[in-house]
């Protein structure tokens, strides 16, 4: 007996991209993602090309990742396309030490983050 089929999350006209693993914290990629809420598929990859903050390429990935999701499995058109949603969390945490003075050690805490990204279709 096959495992049955899991409901989809998502309406028939919206498609999404996710990375679990960008190494910043989310409150510096969340601006990035605010920056794109609701514009058009094409003012976003725009507006993350020119960006000048280093997280917006990985942004940039997860989007284009996104309309391609649309266009491919679902079959959505990309000049219709709107970014739904784009939303951050928290990932794991890497913990370190570095040394201090008098043989000490201070706690150095290199967060990692989610980034979550839907595309829906706009309608007429």
């Amino acid at each position: 007996m096959g495992k049955s089929k899991d409901t989809r999350r998502l309406a028939d006209n919206q498609a999404m991209a996710m990375d679990n693993s960008i190494r910043s914290s989310s409150r510096k990629l969340n601006l990035v993602a605010q920056s794109i809420r609701g514009l058009s598929a094409e003012k976003a990859v725009a507006e993350l090309s020119f960006s000048k903050k280093r997280i917006a390429k990985v942004a940039l990935e997860v989007l284009k990742s996104a309309i391609a999701n649309a266009e491919n499995n679902h079959k959505l058109n990309i000049d219709k396309l709107v970014v739904a949603e784009a939303y951050t969390g928290n990932g794991i945490v890497m913990k370190r030490m570095h040394a201090r003075g008098r043989g000490r050690g201070a706690r150095v805490l290199k967060p990692f983050s989610k980034l979550t990204i839907v595309v829906a279709e706009r309608g007429e």
